[in-house]
């Protein structure tokens, strides 16, 4: 059996697409994964629900099988997106933060979906980031079967490492349909984690800051 896996890239964007700084050009970031075959796909998902004992005999399940490949592709794959980033002219220094991301994945263990938001910030250093790529990135990493700890801290490692901040802090809040609709069936639970770096864990000023305006302190 050959094993797939997926592979991040950020790679120099087309002179047309770089950032407004000389010798800064913005990130082209793509996530590649290694052959997607939708054909395989739906025949795998049809007899994955033949052994089930779902027949999909009928018209209205007769297309349900490519539906199902269709739509695990879709969620499988994030669309691409330039990293782009200005110079901190202001040397601004407070925290900058993106509340309510939604975020949607899918659990590694059981191919289930799990959904919710996520809260991300930073403290700048000399960049600063277009604030629609924080929602980029939160959907780079949940576009690929997840656990949510290792979302958590793959966005904020990758923040940390491509953009240099001060600080990033990541918080992310999910209710998991492996909790809610199967096993335990706790519905209505959520489950938090987060992730802080730089200033953001070791400054107790500004981790308090964070954690207040996300929520996450109470």
């Amino acid at each position: 059996m050959t094993e797939r896996r997926n592979r991040t890239t950020a790679r120099t964007a087309p002179r047309d697409q770089e950032d407004p700084a000389p010798g800064r050009p913005a990130l082209r970031v793509v996530h590649e994964p290694d052959g997607i075959d939708l054909a395989a796909a739906a025949e795998a998902a049809g007899r994955f629900l033949t052994a089930l004992g779902v027949s999909t005999a009928s018209e209205s399940l007769r297309g349900t099988p490519g539906r199902m490949a269709r739509a695990y592709a879709e969620l499988f794959t994030p669309r691409p997106f330039d990293l782009t980033t200005f110079p901190n002219d202001e040397e601004y220094d407070e925290l900058v933060l993106a509340r309510r991301i939604p975020v949607r994945s899918v659990c590694e263990h059981h191919l289930l979906p799990f959904v919710g938001t996520a809260h991300v910030g930073y403290l700048p250093g000399s960049r600063i980031l277009g604030l629609s790529k924080l929602a980029r990135v939160v959907e780079h990493f949940a576009c690929r079967p997840q656990v949510q700890e290792r979302l958590t801290k793959q966005v904020a490692d990758w923040l940390q490492t491509h953009l240099e901040p001060k600080g990033v802090g990541v918080v992310i809040e999910a209710e998991h349909s492996c909790m809610t609709l199967r096993g335990v069936q706790a519905t209505g639970s959520s489950t938090m984690t987060s992730t802080l770096l730089g200033l953001l864990r070791t400054d107790a000023r500004s981790r308090a800051e964070f954690l207040a305006l996300t929520g996450a302190a109470g």
